[in-house]
């Protein structure tokens, strides 16, 4: 399937985020892109751009496709309660997100490879569609066959932050969702209302 593979740092300007990880570069040129650099007068942002602008920011950031990303928002439109909230509820529930967040892979980019390559289980069996839903109580393993890959020990020996709604066994090398993330617990700079009026048009 089709991925954003264009260079990050110009992204991560764009919205002067690091929505990609750490980068050097964003540091230096805290500034968007383009020929004329900082230099380059930028017009005030119409009310669609900025709605526009962080519906892309969302999409980079958990590394969904326009289509993806509609129908994700008709489902979270479609079921009761606050909109917004829900669809990142349901972006951060997505495999490939989790597997991130419970510190397997050091990126989300990594940790879609890894489900793509058939590195991780979902309740015992393997399971290679990182959009998969993954609901509270299921369990997100490494296969036993790749619990011994470097990029997986390295990247949970580098991983120190832990998520609330997130349990970590390290002796089984395996993770589950205790309860759905409240919008406090989620980190991510996104105006997910922004969005939802972006959609409401």
């Amino acid at each position: 399937m089709a991925r954003y593979i264009g260079p990050k740092s110009k992204i991560a300007r764009k919205f002067n985020e690091p929505i990609f990880g750490a980068d050097k570069v964003l540091e230096k040129k805290n500034y968007p892109p383009g020929m004329h650099g900082n230099n380059r007068r930028r017009k005030k942002q119409s009310e669609y751009a900025m709605q526009l602008a962080e519906k892309q920011k969302a999409k980079y950031t958990y590394g969904i496709l326009e289509r993806q990303f509609s129908n994700l928002f008709k489902k979270a439109n479609s079921k009761s309660g606050i909109t917004g909230e829900i669809l990142l509820q349901m972006c951060e529930t997505r495999l490939d997100n989790v597997v991130f967040r419970l510190g397997i892979s050091p990126t989300r980019s990594g940790a879609r490879q890894l489900v793509s390559h058939r590195h991780i289980t979902i309740n015992g069996k393997v399971l290679n569609i990182p959009s998969y839903q993954v609901k509270i109580g299921d369990v997100v393993g490494v296969r036993e066959k790749s619990k011994s890959m470097e990029v997986i020990s390295n990247s949970l020996a580098a991983s120190s932050t832990k998520h609330e709604w997130l349990e970590w066994n390290a002796a089984s090398m395996s993770g589950q969702i205790s309860t759905t993330p409240t919008r406090d617990q989620i980190p991510e700079n996104i105006k997910e209302q922004l969005i939802v009026e972006l959609y409401s048009k």
